[in-house]
């Protein structure tokens, strides 16, 4: 029987997987040409981490190996990632291409020589080459085959009235893996390959997520409730590498959690496994994530995505954009299909963000309540006040955000990020209710800046959707958002944190009213927080 597989690519006769055929005969398609005889297209093939780049090129490798007009080479660079000299790349990539080849290529050093080995003195047949971690070589490197490789193209343009095993080069097609730099992102001098055609490699589709799991139901017999996989593709916008380890996760257990072969997999399954893939378990996919995501520039571009006034661009010329989406930390939002937006590449990306933030930051909370202050006004034995509770929380900020704070990242106004409050409002109130019995969880519902906590407390739930106050119009939108959320929560009242630098006793009266919001059915308790800062 088959089983789910994060780790690295997959095997098709073992593993579940989505046959993606139209990328890969796209790809293919590509790589051969309109017209076989001809030219095939050099390539680029690209997307973030762990999306399935290596295996659909595999697929393509062996389906290409059928075809007795080519060379078919694959090979892996990664080896190479370490290597500065220029002179020594070229030499290992020749040998490696005359090692699969069976051929003996001469040592070589510098970039004429290496373009010598693709002529037809050397080569029997044309050539089609595929480089995997080709962006893992260094910037000079890149630059130097890629050099090689455009002279090699542009000659055979020269040459187009020749068949392809005619021509002075036999490199029919290349294709390159994982080129964020061969794009020109950061080559100062532009790119020294006008790439013809770029394959990008997409997340999975809801369909191909569910297509996936209904193959093992018919192979284990175990049926999965829907709503397993909606919420599965929710959290992970169909990355294939965290949808194949929750997958994992859900058919196979781990140490904490056992696989009961003998009923359906239900939400509360999903929901135990998911806690655990949040706070307990490692995946290299995450920590390569939260690594990338905790390096500056990265670090204070991240907090600006977690703001929740205003949406950022996106845009993938800026280099630290360009970072944060080949490495799995963001992707884009289009709105009206002519407008782009910076997200989070998903909720769970978001949320594993959040909870490494909040605990790096404000793993000391100091005293969050005095000795022999009374709570009776704030928690029982069966309810929770929430509003109670965040002026409780006001409190603890007036009296600690000198230190809270102190070496908080700031932005260039000199003003705090509006991601630094919600860590630490998290982190309070999950300190105050643990060890009540309580239990705080942030939910990001869009992958944007959007955050809400979900508060547990006695069989309750309360509804908290965190934003910092703009404008009046800005304020308006987020009292109706609110009653979204509360509705979705199916709540008859939910509240609105908003925090803002400072406000009046009169302000705060004035806006600080709860609104009805008649169409969702839903009551928002606005709470104004005043950071001071």
């Amino acid at each position: 029987m088959r089983r789910f597989n994060s780790y690295g690519p997959i095997n098709t006769n073992v593993h579940y997987y989505s046959p993606r055929k139209e990328l890969i005969a796209r790809a293919f398609n590509r790589l051969v040409g309109e017209n076989p005889s001809e030219d095939g297209h050099y390539i680029t093939v690209w997307a973030p981490r762990q999306t399935g780049k290596t295996w659909v090129m595999q697929e393509i490798l062996f389906q290409l190996k059928k075809d007795p007009r080519f060379h078919v080479l694959k090979i892996n660079l990664e080896s190479l990632k370490d290597k500065d000299d220029t002179g020594e790349i070229i030499n290992v990539m020749a040998r490696k291409i005359g090692e699969g080849l069976g051929k003996k290529i001469p040592r070589i050093d510098n970039q004429d020589q290496f373009q010598e080995i693709f002529k037809k003195d050397v080569l029997d047949k044309p050539l089609i080459l595929i480089l995997d971690e080709f962006d893992a070589l260094s910037e000079k490197g890149i630059n130097t085959i890629v050099s090689a490789f455009r002279n090699i193209y542009i000659s055979r343009l020269d040459e187009r009235d020749k068949s392809t095993e005619q021509k002075t080069y036999l490199l029919h097609a290349l294709a390159l893996i994982g080129v964020r730099s061969v794009l020109g992102i950061e080559n100062e001098k532009g790119s020294p390959f006008n790439v013809q055609r770029s394959i990008h490699i997409s997340n999975l589709t809801f369909e191909e997520v569910k297509g996936m799991f209904q193959w093992y139901e018919k192979e284990s017999g175990q049926e999965i409730e829907p709503a397993v996989v909606e919420k599965l593709y929710k959290e992970t916008a169909g990355q294939p590498g965290l949808t194949c380890w929750l997958g994992e996760l859900l058919t196979e257990g781990f140490e904490d959690y056992q696989v009961d072969k003998n009923r359906p997999i239900t939400v509360r399954d999903f929901d135990i496994i998911y806690a655990a893939a949040t706070y307990a378990l490692p995946n290299n996919t995450i920590l390569n994530i939260i690594s990338k995501a905790n390096r500056e520039p990265n670090k204070t571009f991240v907090f600006d995505m977690f703001q929740t006034n205003e949406k950022l661009e996106f845009k993938f010329d800026n280099k630290i954009i360009n970072a944060l989406y080949m490495n799995g930390i963001a992707d884009k939002e289009v709105v009206d299909q002519t407008q782009y937006y910076i997200k989070f590449s998903s909720p769970f990306v978001q949320k594993r963000l959040f909870n490494y933030f909040s605990y790096e930051m404000f793993r000391q909370m100091g005293t969050l309540v005095e000795p022999f202050a009374s709570l009776d006004e704030v928690i029982t034995d069966t309810d929770l006040n929430i509003k109670n509770l965040l002026g409780l929380y006001q409190e603890y900020l007036g009296k600690n955000k000198d230190w809270l704070f102190k070496d908080a990242p700031r932005r260039n106004d000199l003003r705090i990020y509006e991601a630094v409050y919600h860590f630490n409002m998290f982190s309070y109130m999950n300190e105050f209710l643990r060890e009540k019995g309580g239990r705080v969880v942030p939910e990001f519902p869009t992958g944007n800046g959007k955050i809400d906590l979900l508060i547990k407390y006695k069989g309750k739930q309360y509804g908290i959707e965190l934003k910092s106050y703009k404008d009046q119009t800005g304020f308006k939108m987020a009292l109706k958002q609110a009653a979204l959320y509360g509705k979705r929560l199916q709540l008859g009242e939910v509240y609105l944190s908003v925090f803002v630098q400072y406000i009046d006793e009169k302000s705060r009266a004035k806006y600080e009213v709860d609104y009805l919001d008649e169409e969702m059915g839903v009551m928002v308790k606005p709470v104004f927080i005043a950071t001071g800062n």
